[in-house]
């Protein structure tokens, strides 16, 4: 049966009899069991999920607008001038520690901005955290803007301010996107991020392009200022889209957060799959209240939380060591041996690329899996890693490119086809799993952990890749490949499969420690004991099960019920 199909039928036509029995606990078997709820077609996709998904990934656009302009100005003869070192034949570039402090400080402060980003993100919101971080990002680019010449560490603590925005930024979205978007595109919605990334880029190249023959400051600074236009479009209008309904609900906004998922979801609000959804975030906000506030140290100490934060950063550090960067870096070396020159037409090449095969991602996630994804995406870098390393090592003239036409195109053709897997699925695909690898009460905190992992590598291949391919050339390559290697076994043996599930569902499937490899077929006993004997010895409660069997039934009343003042009296 389609996909598509499934979400234009009726909830009883796609799970058969809805006579079953109420215990079954997975959200398709529960669904089955409701008669007096609304049970209308869910729509496959709705205008306001869709523009969620396109409006709030402008955040990624943001990332990868700035990413992609700097290696454009490094090269720009204005921007030399004034900020370069000076040879003995007059002529200006830019050393190895310069470039990197320049490239790298970015990276630097988005680590840091996406560690500070949970706090305030539990404190005033996910919607307010967006806007208030695209102000830090146009400080970011008013100090740089405003460098004089051979100022050149004010640029680079320019970039430092724009990357605490642009780090907070990379955890607000996807966390927005994954509390906030309906269960059946949740994966696609949330590599829309990835997405944004790559069209950032793409434009940025494009701009530089266009900019880069100017003899004055607008080389530089025409595409730098146009940063401000995205910032203040994302900034702006967060104002006009709701919370979270998450978050809503964990601060006595019951009624409004069933609003926001209906209006989501396209649905009504008495309709079953949304009471079922709100039955499942009730039972992890009373596991909240139980728990009291929560902090770091309670973080590491919950069931299965340090296994879970140590597979996010994992695969967040995994996803830098993709290397996908590293094409980037040797692409107009390997282009001028396919006879391309030009290495604004590069950039503009391999960022096309990069744009247009994400697409592919937003189809695999939903309809062949995140761990399936993940695992083939990385075979086919690591064999294109093994062969592109092996031919630039061996066969390419390094000095005199154009020497070796042939082991030119051959790379490039290898570099296309590396960022063709890169791009639709561990570039996308690992935001998603982050998003969906915590429950409510620790995904801030976790997310920020997982995503700071990811800056912190970004910072160390950026600064210290010019030193390591001088050093060892094309063999580097063949470091990453054994990367990719290890990222497959990671993710077969560590991240249990999401399509189709609620964040909730993920939440329980990891406290019964459900073999990752068996998650792709896993349902939900009917036995509340089974489920209830699953978790570790000696926890009273877990999150997702309650007391007298939580989500294992359905005995509630037909519409949502208003359970937030219900938690309220059981922590007092």
């Amino acid at each position: 049966m389609g996909f598509k199909n499934v979400f234009q039928k009726r909830a009883e036509d796609i799970y058969g009899d809805t006579s079953l029995p109420r215990e079954s606990v997975s959200t398709a078997e529960r669904e089955k069991a409701a008669h007096d709820v609304v049970d209308t077609p869910i729509p496959l996709l709705t205008w306001r999920s869709a523009l969620m998904g396109v409006f709030v990934s402008m955040g990624g656009f943001l990332f990868g607008y700035d990413t992609g302009q700097i290696s454009g100005f490094l090269e720009m003869k204005d921007f030399l001038q004034r900020y370069g070192e000076k040879g003995a034949d007059g002529t200006y570039s830019f050393s190895n520690v310069r470039s990197g402090v320049i490239v790298a400080l970015l990276s630097v402060g988005t680590l840091m901005g996406a560690l500070v980003a949970a706090y305030i993100a539990d404190r005033i919101g996910r919607k307010w955290s967006i806007s208030c971080w695209c102000v830090i990002v146009c400080v970011g680019i008013t100090v740089q803007i405003s460098s004089p010449s051979g100022k050149w560490y004010q640029v680079a603590i320019g970039r430092w301010v724009a990357g605490l925005g642009v780090g907070a930024l990379s955890l607000l979205v996807p966390m927005y996107q994954a509390e906030s978007g309906p269960r059946h595109i949740r994966g696609s919605l949330i590599s829309t991020y990835q997405l944004f990334i790559t069209l950032g880029i793409f434009v940025a190249n494009c701009i530089n392009f266009g900019t880069e023959s100017r003899a004055d400051t607008g080389s530089w600074r025409i595409p730098m200022g146009i940063t401000y236009l995205w910032a203040a479009i994302l900034g702006i209008g967060m104002a006009m889209f709701p919370e979270s309904p998450r978050y809503d609900y964990r601060h006595d906004k019951v009624d409004k957060a069933i609003d926001t998922l209906s209006k989501i979801y396209g649905i009504p609000r008495n309709h079953r799959a949304l009471q079922l959804e709100f039955e499942e975030i009730k039972q992890k906000y009373e596991e909240e209240v139980a728990n009291g506030q929560v902090t770091w140290a309670q973080l590491f100490g919950a069931p299965t939380m340090k296994y879970r934060v140590a597979v996010g950063v994992a695969l967040q550090a995994l996803q830098q060591l993709t290397g996908a960067n590293y094409f980037f870096y040797y692409g107009t070396v390997v282009f001028k041996g396919a006879g391309i020159s030009n290495s604004y037409v590069t950039q503009m090449i391999l960022g096309g690329v990069n744009f247009g095969t994400t697409f592919l991602g937003l189809y695999l996630i939903e309809h062949y899996g995140r761990r399936r994804s993940l695992i083939a995406g990385a075979l086919w870098m690591f064999v294109c890693f093994m062969i592109f390393a092996s031919v630039g090592h061996f066969s390419l003239d390094r000095e005199h490119p154009e020497n070796t036409h042939s082991a030119g195109v051959a790379m490039v053709v290898f570099a296309c086809l590396f960022i063709l897997g890169f791009a639709s699925t561990w570039g996308p695909m690992v935001w998603t799993i982050v998003a969906e690898l915590y429950p409510s009460q620790y995904r801030a905190r976790g997310m920020s952990l997982a995503t700071a992992s990811n800056w912190l590598w970004n910072f160390l291949l950026a600064f210290f890749t010019p030193f390591i391919v001088s050093a060892i050339d094309f063999r580097f390559g063949y470091v990453f490949a054994g990367c990719l290697f290890l990222a497959a076994g990671l993710v077969y043996f560590a991240v249990i499969e999401g399509q189709g599930r609620t964040l909730e569902e993920i939440d329980t499937m990891y406290l019964m420690k459900v073999k990752p490899w068996k998650s792709s077929k896993f349902e939900f006993p009917a036995d509340p004991g089974v489920i209830r004997g699953s978790f570790d010895k000696g926890q009273a409660s877990a999150s997702h099960v309650a007391d007298s069997g939580g989500v294992l039934r359905e005995d509630g009343p037909s519409t949502v019920p208003d359970t937030h003042n219900q938690a309220k009296e059981t922590q007092v």
